[in-house]
């Protein structure tokens, strides 16, 4: 997550607003088919195993083009294909933006993104944000499992802390009619400090609702907690062209101080609350390409 100010008050975060709830679910058995209902639809994804998920967040780099690289990989092995698998330059300097399509019935696109890199002189930056670009390859093997209404694009966002400048140069290259496509981008930044929380006040009205359809049929926690005038992040590159977007994290006022600190180590995630997480988002995928409005093949939208 990009903070805007290094040093955020604790009164600071106490006034973004902070509501909690939630119920837990036992965990689902690792690689099994799971069907969600969601407005008398049944919808079928899959879960990659608690190990699995834990070996890739155990299998971090400190330096942000091996990160870029490790993405890349993983997608590779979680079944993107090659002609699906991509890298988007910024400039020399800096790690490309790593890209991988699952196709989908039609070209409507959800977008599924994190941001790889890290703040460099400030620990290991495992929170902040490997827990997020680490999820990403399950998360495809996850929505591979059958059919999809939507196209879904994976990104892996490179130099978000130098300014979201890997999202900004996905948003800003894409033509007019791609934009318009994008039903939805759901951003996952800095997870398993505890239970998983929304950036509400900066999420588009239909994308909480499915939310917390999504958080009453699994059981897993999912609550509020703003972060508005304290930092910002890659789903906000693709706000001024008013494409829905939600951002899904777990930082409150207690683990805010975290970020960009030598604290930011493996040791600061919570195996439990990061497996419960990838579970949530898994279904959340899931149930936005059944929720969202059915995409037609007969011509793009018009760009907003």
């Amino acid at each position: 997550m990009h903070a805007q100010t290094r040093r955020a008050s604790l009164g600071n975060m106490a006034r973004c607003g902070i509501s909690r709830g939630g119920l837990r679910l036992p965990w689902v058995l690792a690689a099994l088919i799971v069907f969600v209902a969601c407005a008398s639809a049944q919808i079928r994804f899959r879960l990659a195993g608690r190990s699995e998920i834990e070996d890739h967040l155990k299998s971090f780099s400190t330096k942000n083009s091996e990160r870029e690289a490790l993405i890349r990989k993983w997608f590779a092995e979680s079944g993107c294909k090659d002609s699906n698998l991509s890298e988007q330059p910024l400039d020399r300097k800096l790690p490309p933006n790593v890209i991988c399509v699952l196709p989908g019935e039609t070209q409507e696109v959800i977008v599924v993104g994190a941001h790889t890199d890290h703040v460099d002189t400030a620990g290991d930056g495992v929170a902040d944000n490997w827990t997020g670009a680490s999820l990403l390859p399950g998360l495809l093997f996850s929505l591979d499992a059958q059919p999809r209404h939507h196209t879904f694009v994976f990104v892996g966002f490179s130099a978000e802390e130098q300014g979201l400048l890997g999202s900004a140069c996905y948003a800003d290259h894409l033509t007019p009619d791609q934009r318009a496509r994008i039903e939805a981008v759901v951003n996952l930044d800095t997870l398993g400090l505890g239970p998983t929380e929304v950036w509400a006040t900066h999420a588009d009205r239909s994308l909480l609702n499915v939310l917390a359809t999504t958080g009453a049929a699994s059981k897993l926690p999912v609550s509020v907690m703003n972060v508005d005038s304290l930092g910002t992040a890659d789903s906000e590159s693709f706000a001024r062209y008013q494409i829905p977007r939600i951002t899904l994290h777990s930082v409150t006022q207690e683990t805010w101080p975290i970020l960009h600190s030598s604290r930011d180590q493996l040791d600061v995630v919570k195996m439990k609350d990061y497996y419960d997480s990838y579970q949530l988002i898994a279904a959340y995928l899931a149930d936005l390409d059944d929720a969202l409005p059915k995409p037609s093949n007969e011509g793009a939208k018009t760009e907003k």
